[in-house]
C-alpha cells in the first residue's frame, strides 16, 4: 500500500476581495508534499508563494480545493482544532527571528510548552536539549542582546522543534544573515530533516539557499510553474 502524502493540495485556490477587486492569489494548485521531505518554494514578490506557506501552516485556509494535512481536511477543523493542530505539529522560523528581547534563550525556546501548559522542570529539560541539539549548549541564560544573528536564529530553530514537530515551515530563514552564517543554518536544518526526519518547507529567493533542498517548486502568478527533484552539489551534502 502506498503512503499517503503528509500535506496535499488538491486544486487549491485562495482569493482575496470582491468583484472588480478580487485577487487570486492561488489558483487550482495540486501539490503533495511527502514525509521528511525538504522542499523549498521560490517565485517573485505576489506569485502565491506565501499564502500557500500560510495555508500550509494553518494560518489560513483555501477559499476553494482540499488542503489535507496528514488525511485530515483542515478546511474542516474549527479555528480551535487549527490552533491545537499547529501547536502539536508544526514549528515556525522566521527571517526576523521574532524573539522576545530581554528574554534567556532558554525561555524563548520554552514559550510553546508554556501554551501547552507543561510543567517547569519538563520545560526546560526539553527547552535546553533542544538547544544541545542547535549547538547552543552552555548560552541557555544569553539573551538576544549577547547572540549574534545566527546564534538569534538558532534559538528560533530550537523553539520550533522543541514540541517535536512533524513539519517545520521556514520563511527566510537565512534573509537577515551573512552568506556563511546562512550556510551554517542551512547544514542546521538539512541536518534536523535528515536526522531527525523532520519534513521542511522553506520558502526562499535565493537559488544557494533552495539548493539545499531535495525538491524546488515555483510559483509564478498564483499557478505552480515548476516541480522538480534538486540534485544537490557535493558542498550541500553533510
Amino acid at each position: 500500500m502506498i503512503p499517503s502524502p503528509l500535506l496535499e493540495f488538491r486544486q487549491v485556490s485562495k482569493t482575496y476581495g470582491d468583484g472588480a477587486a478580487t485577487i487570486r492569489a492561488l489558483d487550482r494548485i495540486d501539490l503533495s508534499i511527502e514525509r521528511h521531505q525538504f522542499l523549498a518554494i521560490m517565485g517573485p514578490s505576489g506569485s502565491g508563494k506565501s499564502t500557500a506557506m500560510n495555508i500550509l501552516g494553518c494560518l489560513d485556509v483555501p477559499s476553494s480545493g482540499a488542503y489535507l494535512f496528514d488525511g485530515v481536511e483542515v478546511g474542516n477543523l474549527d479555528r480551535g482544532q487549527r490552533t491545537l493542530l499547529r501547536r502539536h505539529m508544526l514549528g515556525f522560523v522566521f527571517q526576523g527571528f521574532n524573539l522576545l528581547a530581554r528574554t534567556s534563550a532558554i525561555e524563548n525556546v520554552e514559550l510553546p510548552l508554556v501554551y501547552r501548559g507543561m510543567a517547569g522542570p519538563e520545560r526546560r529539560r526539553l527547552a535546553k536539549r533542544a538547544l544541545g541539539m542547535v549547538g547552543l549548549a552552555g548560552r541557555e541564560d544569553h539573551t538576544s542582546a549577547q547572540l549574534s544573528g545566527g546564534q538569534q536564529q538558532r534559538v528560533a530553530i530550537a523553539r520550533a522543534i522543541v514540541t517535536e514537530p512533524k513539519v517545520l515551515l521556514a520563511d527566510e530563514p537565512t534573509g537577515n544573515l551573512d552568506t556563511r552564517t546562512g550556510d551554517e543554518i542551512m547544514a542546521l536544518m538539512t541536518a534536523l530533516n535528515r536526522e531527525q526526519g523532520i519534513t521542511v518547507i522553506m520558502v526562499t529567493h535565493e537559488d544557494e539557499i533552495a539548493a539545499y533542498a531535495d525538491r524546488i517548486v515555483r510559483f509564478v502568478d498564483g499557478h505552480l510553474d515548476s516541480d522538480r527533484p534538486n540534485v544537490k552539489e557535493a558542498s550541500h551534502v553533510l
